[in-house]
């Protein structure tokens, strides 16, 4: 189900309670539940940044496979290569349609009796229902445990986390951008700005939340908003399901073949479109970051479109006012677009000049015959 399609009800039903705290402000869309900030987002996001806070994600969904055959059945139904993952390690799996559109982008990893699988907002309850369809005579057991488990997102370094956090039962290292095994960049410079991006996410009791949290302080680690989160995701380059992905998009577009999609690998639905678009064709659409301009002191919503000349060439998919950088946003635009063309983002009334940083290469795909490394030269 993309993202646009998900239920209010479902997102409003994990209300996270740290939105009592003092000073908290609740975010919007499917982010709701948690907090944008708690009354100094500039301050929070520096925090976050040094490795000094946690930020509450404990509207992500939680689902765990059980049983003898639990990876190498996730392995035939998904983009990645799956089958003998070592117990601790994450990896990002993709499930696509039939006409390789995303329609569940999840983080996995496995403790040796369990397969658990990190979703975004909204997603837990139809993954489960479809998962638990598939399972026909295999030795599997599906569960939705979202409502038992919460995610704390931080860049500390997990084995320097306190022990609130490296205690932890679960949690997903996010592989984002290195390069895994049967995945490809389709980012222009070789000069990633997410090199030493790290970001982890810890489950915890979701009962034990606010003692973790309150632990957590104690031990010197503070609380920040998820608007600190989604500064440094946009910043580092990082689709994000909820926000990046809609119904037509395919992993080549958001440059999720580095991580997500083992080009090896078969027999999985959507397959014959991964390939055929990485070999022989080209994504119709690509991902661009955008630096807006910050004269309006206000930001476009997700959504709002992006012009060149006079033509509509895309939209917003996500943005955030970065501490540095200042107001910064994703975009998905036609692959047509010139990479040197200065773009304006329309919401309404107002008009934002945007300076566009290609992510993925107009002339990604179609790599039968093309000289080795043609995607990965570093920018003139």
């Amino acid at each position: 189900m993309p993202a646009h399609a998900v239920a209010v009800e479902e997102i409003m039903s994990i209300t996270s309670p740290l939105l009592s705290r003092h000073g908290a402000v609740p975010d919007a869309g499917v982010d709701a539940p948690v907090a944008a900030h708690y009354g100094d987002p500039a301050q929070e996001q520096r925090a976050l940044a040094r490795g000094r806070a946690v930020v509450d994600l404990s509207n992500r969904g939680v689902v765990t496979v059980t049983g003898p055959d639990r990876l190498s059945w996730l392995h035939t139904l998904s983009s990645q290569q799956l089958t003998g993952l070592p117990a601790g390690v994450t990896t990002e799996t993709l499930l696509l349609s039939i006409q390789g559109r995303i329609e569940f982008d999840l983080l996995v990893t496995d403790d040796g009796e369990r397969t658990w699988l990190l979703t975004d907002a909204g997603q837990h309850a139809d993954l489960a229902r479809w998962l638990d369809s598939m399972r026909f005579m295999l030795r599997v057991e599906v569960a939705d445990v979202t409502a038992d488990w919460a995610a704390l997102g931080t860049t500390l370094d997990p084995e320097d986390a306190p022990a609130p956090l490296r205690d932890a039962v679960v949690r997903f290292t996010d592989p984002w951008p290195r390069i895994g095994p049967g995945g490809y960049a389709y980012t222009v410079s070789a000069d990633h700005p997410a090199a030493s991006w790290r970001w982890t996410l810890f489950l915890v009791p979701r009962a034990g939340l606010e003692a973790t949290v309150d632990a957590l302080a104690d031990a010197g680690v503070g609380l920040a908003g998820n608007s600190a989160a989604e500064a440094l995701r946009i910043a580092a380059w990082r689709p994000r399901y909820a926000r990046d992905v809609d119904e037509k998009t395919i992993p080549h577009e958001l440059d999720l073949i580095r991580t997500g999609v083992h080009l090896a690998k078969g027999c999985y639905k959507g397959q014959e479109t991964v390939a055929r678009v990485h070999n022989l064709g080209h994504p119709p659409r690509r991902l661009v970051f955008l630096h807006l301009d910050g004269s309006e002191h206000t930001l476009p919503a997700a959504g709002a479109e992006v012009h060149s000349g006079d033509r509509t060439v895309g939209r917003v998919t996500s943005v955030a006012q970065h501490g540095e950088m200042g107001p910064i946003a994703l975009a998905v635009v036609k692959r047509s677009v010139d990479p040197a063309a200065d773009l304006v983002v329309v919401d309404g009334e107002s008009r934002y000049a945007a300076a566009q940083e290609v992510i993925v290469a107009p002339d990604a795909g179609q790599v039968v015959g093309r000289p080795v490394g043609l995607l990965n030269t570093r920018r003139g």
